[in-house]
């Protein structure tokens, strides 16, 4: 983790001002996590230079203004500045095509909004550093053989 406090930092994009707070407050109350909520993805680039360890993306992000970016316009250029950014899409949609698109712009995984999407998130993070961690440990023993 990047944080010197070895705090998580998680970004959360969504225009949905409710379920933006909602999931906020959820986060600040169950982990130890820095949260930085944005409600476009404008915003969320603009603040990468804060080096997210996750990011938690609204999959539309257009409710707002008009024509903003939308979430995989936004996975995009997350990706684009860096690809090692585990980014995880949030859906009201519960199709598989959609599911299947973010992937294809390298989600790390896709949630459909529910009252369950909290715990689902959760279970994702924790996998995501396990992962990091694995990669990091494979990594280093590749570097001496």
């Amino acid at each position: 983790m990047n944080n010197n406090n070895d705090k998580v930092k998680i970004f959360l994009v969504d225009d949905d001002a409710l379920f933006l707070k909602s999931l906020e407050i959820e986060f600040l109350e169950n982990a130890d996590f820095i949260v930085e909520t944005y409600s476009t993805g404008e915003l969320c680039i603009s603040n990468l230079s804060s080096s997210p360890d996750v990011v938690i993306l609204d999959y539309q992000l257009d409710g707002i203004i008009e024509n903003a970016m939308n979430g995989l316009e936004t996975l995009d250029k997350v990706k684009a500045y860096n690809s090692e950014i585990p980014v995880v899409m949030l859906s009201s949609q519960d199709k598989i095509e959609v599911a299947v698109n973010c992937m294809h712009h390298k989600a790390f995984d896709y949630v459909v909004k529910s009252e369950t999407a909290f715990v689902r998130l959760q279970k994702i993070i924790t996998a995501i550093f396990k992962y990091q961690k694995m990669e990091k440990e494979l990594n280093w023993y590749m570097d001496r053989m």
